[in-house]
């Protein structure tokens, strides 16, 4: 059905609500990215009328820092432009914090704590190769 592929990878030894918060802000940026990825409003039977969502499934991957860092490569070497946190991001409370904190590190010595990409599906199997499935 979609010649793409959503997948958001999660660094595995996160607490519970830090993957909720990173999956929710890689998100936004994947969704900042591909406007045309958001679908049409929902209504219910009564007429309430709700935020549209994602109209491409989205698949949560976990994997170990090692691997993380290799996916990271992986999407720069192939073009693949991503959304991406880091661990420093934790201790800021806003976006120019954000920012500002990101850019004190490169690919080589980022913590990254969460990636999330939309490209073609073969190429985002390949991006994340030795990321698994979240439990």
């Amino acid at each position: 059905m979609f010649d793409t592929k959503f997948a958001i990878v999660l660094r595995e030894d996160l607490a519970v609500w830090q993957k909720l918060n990173v999956t929710a802000f890689l998100t936004s940026g994947i969704t900042a990215q591909f406007a045309e990825i958001i679908g049409e409003p929902y209504r219910d039977r009564a007429g309430n009328l709700y935020n549209p969502l994602s109209i491409q499934p989205i698949i949560v991957l976990s994997a170990d820092q090692a691997t993380l860092a290799t996916i990271h490569r992986r999407a720069l070497e192939r073009g693949v432009t991503s959304s991406l946190y880091v661990e420093e991001m934790f201790s800021t409370g806003h976006d120019a914090a954000n920012r500002a904190v990101f850019a004190e590190f490169a690919p080589e010595d980022a913590r990254v704590v969460g990636i999330a990409l939309r490209a073609d599906k073969k190429m985002v199997d390949k991006i994340t190769k030795g990321a698994r499935m979240h439990t």
